[in-house]
């Protein structure tokens, strides 16, 4: 019967289980890459063993290249977001993903932003809830491809690009995965994550992209320090700005709760283990009756932490980092609620990345890299007149060859996941598994259509044994119905130019599902509505009630009138009827809410079950 009324739920088993075989699907094909470069490295290594036996520098050591190892500060920073990337990505793994994160994290993220972010947003949430399985798994691999790259490149143009990616991507769930860190929206907080976790990602991998000798003096750390400093002092002074609910809180409970304890309260309610819970509940409760004490404690250590970065001298900045590790570490575990739990988070939001880039900062401070000495180049015996000469793989030392060739995996990874994330973003059809998992499977049949004769909107005969030898794809409509044919109509119209140059060998056809309006003026004109009246391949038919009735029930379409006649309830079904005239593919063409995705989806699903027939 029309009008599905209902949306999909976000652990949706269709949609879990395509995501799932679509994670194995890329895990299969990162395995290969992992195995080539494999084999590439055993076997150039073993060029470069032979070719240095025939020289005679088999003994002789390698050339020194690096002068000192990497800066304590910056192994730090690349280590810590390597992981966090990495463990970001396992998150997005999660199967309430692919329809969870639009609705739960997308569009709440931006929903107190201007037009123009929420729009920007929009962009984002459209791609991923018309193509959420290739949108989610692609989204798992380019972060886990990050991390992996951040953990093996240590040094050399490879780390920096490692860094260059990490920005990258950053900025692109920045502006559409937090809505900028809704620093543009109203009620933004230091407490609540502003300016967004990923933005110190972004900051991190601008450090990481930088040129070694950035970091043998103290002025990177410094400027680093003292840019957070500002920054905590700048929070600290939005945290005081009257009129934002943060002084709120009392211990009268018929008084309006303060923006903190009605953030924790959310909080307090997803889904979390039992102790988590009463935690966040009972800070809550706490914040509610003494806001004002919380909220001058809040602003006194942003502004007193800001003050010690941004002071250059060691003994604040110690005070500074112990002070903002506790504060940082107590509103990871009060406020923010560890940021990844309840089924849609996607990272531990934004203490842990902050917290791991004034920690860099200090580090780069109080501990440069200690240049070594140049080492005593041992002789090298001269080569015969015959040796091979030097070559690129006689330079390549076993250690260097194969960090190459694990970033160059790390690389593939990243790959797999921009891949089909690049796909889904410049395909406007909604993926066919939308419409499968809202309306079920296609029901793969084999036996003959029932034979019809009936009249189309110029008065010609037509009948089912005058279509043999084109795919027959057939439905029922109401030509006066004005909520689900109408968006059927469009479904078979984007079908059509889905289909391309293979439409010529398919016919669209109709057969109308109302016993009170029937005439061929009417089919003519929900033509002309709907805009079918220029497809060469549509036919709307109708006929005698008697020819009707029959072929509703060759069919098994139900026909209702309603009380007062007005509407006519049906079946919407979609019927795929092969060139020999058998009955092959039955779908459930029922619209639903009639999105523009859901169009797109089953026209999308449609298109590919009759190209399948075509092409047999």
């Amino acid at each position: 019967m029309p009008g599905m009324g209902h949306g999909l739920q976000i652990n949706d088993p269709t949609i879990s289980a395509a995501f799932h075989t679509a994670l194995m699907h890329q895990l299969l094909i990162i395995v290969l890459i992992l195995v080539v470069l494999t084999l590439a490295w055993n076997a150039i290594r073993t060029i470069v063993y032979r070719r240095s036996v025939a020289a005679g520098t088999f003994d002789a050591p390698a050339p020194e290249r690096v002068r000192y190892p990497e800066p304590v500060a910056r192994r730090m920073l690349r280590i810590t977001f390597g992981l966090l990337w990495v463990f970001d990505g396992i998150l997005q793994a999660q199967g309430s993903m692919p329809l969870g994160l639009p609705g739960s994290v997308l569009t709440p993220a931006a929903s107190t932003s201007p037009g123009w972010v929420q729009h920007i947003v929009n962009v984002g949430a459209t791609i991923w809830s018309d193509h959420p399985v290739s949108a989610a798994a692609a989204t798992v691999w380019i972060q886990v491809g990050i991390g992996a790259f951040l953990l093996v490149a240590p040094r050399g143009y490879w780390s920096r690009a490692a860094g260059a990616v990490s920005v990258g991507w950053g900025l692109v769930v920045w502006m559409f995965g937090e809505g900028f860190g809704g620093i543009f929206g109203h009620g933004s907080s230091w407490l609540f994550g502003s300016p967004g976790a990923v933005l110190f990602y972004v900051v991190a991998g601008a450090l990481l992209a930088l040129r070694d000798n950035s970091w043998e003096t103290t002025k990177l750390g410094k400027g680093l320090l003292r840019g957070i400093g500002l920054f905590f002092i700048g929070m600290g002074i939005l945290q005081a700005w009257p009129g934002r609910g943060f002084w709120s809180g009392q211990a009268d409970p018929t008084a309006t709760p303060g923006t903190l304890a009605v953030m924790v309260r959310q909080m307090a309610q997803i889904s979390q283990p039992p102790l988590l819970s009463s935690w966040v509940r009972s800070f809550g409760s706490f914040d509610a009756s003494h806001g004002w004490a919380v909220n001058l404690f809040a602003v006194l250590f942003l502004v007193g932490i800001g003050t010690s970065f941004v002071s250059g001298n060691r003994r604040l900045l110690r005070v500074g980092i112990v002070a903002g590790a506790v504060v940082c570490l107590a509103d990871w575990i009060f406020v923010q609620d560890f940021g990844f739990l309840g089924g849609v988070g996607t990272d531990p939001n934004s203490m842990i990345p902050m917290a791991a880039l004034f920690f860099g900062g200090y580090l780069a401070v109080v501990r440069l890299p200690v240049r070594a000495e140049a080492p005593m180049e041992a002789p090298v015996p001269s080569a015969a007149p015959t040796a091979v000469p030097a070559r690129l793989l006689d330079r390549l030392s076993p250690s260097y060859l194969l960090r190459c060739l694990a970033a160059l995996g790390a690389v593939g990874i990243v790959l797999v996941g921009a891949a089909p994330m690049a796909l889904a973003a410049t395909n406007p059809n909604a993926d066919p598994i939308l419409t499968e998992a809202s309306n079920g499977t296609p029901n793969m049949v084999n036996y003959p259509a029932a034979p019809f004769t009936l009249t189309d909107e110029q008065g010609r005969h037509v009948s089912l044994k005058e279509l043999a030898g084109h795919i027959v794809v057939l439905t029922f409509l109401d030509p006066v119905c004005v909520s689900d044919c109408p968006l059927i109509a469009q479904e078979l119209r984007m079908t059509d130019q889905m289909l391309g140059t293979s439409a010529s060998n398919v016919d669209l056809v109709a057969i109308v599902n109302n016993p009170l309006y029937s005439s061929t003026a009417l089919t003519a004109a929900f033509d002309r509505q709907e805009g079918l009246d220029h497809l060469a391949n549509w036919t709307f038919l109708t006929g005698s009630l008697t020819q009707l009735h029959n072929a509703w029930t060759s069919y098994g379409v139900q026909t209702e009138v309603t009380p007062a006649g007005a509407m006519i309830a049906h079946s919407d079904i979609v019927f795929i009827i092969d060139r020999t005239g058998h009955t092959r593919e039955i779908l459930n063409s029922n619209p639903g809410k009639g999105s523009a995705a859901g169009e797109s989806s089953f026209s999308a699903l449609l298109s590919s079950q009759v190209q399948q027939f075509a092409s047999s």
